[in-house]
């Protein structure tokens, strides 16, 4: 199978800072309090995670600044640590405060994300890609996901309508959709067996069995099973918006179970 083409976005950073101040500026007072599907979280809350995401990048990988570790343990326990910290300090901004910072810190990350080589080593693998050393472009490709499922929390706590918008939606379900080799990894299958992906409206993704799971966006002889989801489905999936019992009524498997069902598991944020 041919390798997947990397997916370079950091064009994409801008126009999509642009589109989460403008929906900020025009929220209502009492919107900003409003709750998200992530638990304890208020819409000012995740806007002020937004921000942090964007500082820390900033000052630990375009300014090369080092802070000691808070916390003993894993990635996972760091992160979620270095989330509540700020998410806590932060509720002593204003919304007004809160936002021209995303305008201004918004605009210095993506000013910086043109400036690296997509091809160089990242700075931090992708761990939920099960990766010890991912290139560059793949990092900042996660990167734009978590900024553009976050802001769809808040479009969603608030009615606002989804972006959709193919620029945006395409390459973020690509992004997420490189989490399945690791998602499958455990999973035992005949060399040759593969796999089909659909993302309706989006594209369709293939896992190849070989001496491990790979993926691409080729076919090969036909599917020993066909998952098929809409792509709203599957980014509340892949970042923990709703539940695999309530994905399950959304996902349709044909073929197996034990070659669909692994999907319902995939994760492709960190926590």
């Amino acid at each position: 199978m041919r390798a997947l083409d990397p997916i370079l976005v950091a064009p994409l950073f801008q126009p999509l800072n642009d589109e989460l101040v403008a929906l900020l500026r025009g929220l209502r007072p009492e919107e900003w309090n409003a709750p998200t599907v992530c638990a304890g979280w208020s819409v000012k809350d995740v806007a002020a995670h937004l921000l942090d995401t964007a500082l820390r990048r900033l000052s630990a990988h375009r300014d090369h600044h080092q802070k000691p570790a808070d916390v003993n343990g894993g990635l996972v326990q760091l992160v979620n640590f270095m989330n509540r910290e700020w998410v806590s300090t932060a509720r002593r901004l204003s919304p007004e405060v809160l936002t021209d910072m995303l305008d201004r810190y918004g605009r210095q990350m993506a000013d910086f994300f043109a400036t690296v080589d997509p091809h160089a080593q990242a700075k931090w693998a992708v761990s939920w890609a099960g990766e010890e050393r991912s290139p560059m472009w793949f990092d900042v490709a996660r990167e734009l996901t978590e900024r553009w499922h976050h802001q769809q929390q808040i479009r969603d706590a608030v009615g606002r309508p989804p972006l959709y918008e193919s620029r945006f939606f395409i390459p973020v379900i690509d992004t997420f959709m490189r989490a399945l080799p690791f998602t499958y990894r455990a999973v035992d299958a005949p060399a040759g067996t593969s796999l089909a992906f659909e993302i309706r409206d989006v594209g369709n993704w293939f896992l190849h069995r070989g001496s491990a799971w790979t993926l691409s966006r080729q076919g090969s002889g036909t599917p020993a099973a066909t998952v098929s989801m809409s792509g709203d489905t599957a980014w509340r999936l892949f970042t923990k918006g709703i539940s695999r019992e309530a994905a399950r009524t959304r996902v349709e498997i044909k073929g197996p179970r034990q070659y669909g069902e692994p999907v319902l598991s995939t994760l492709a944020i960190i926590g």
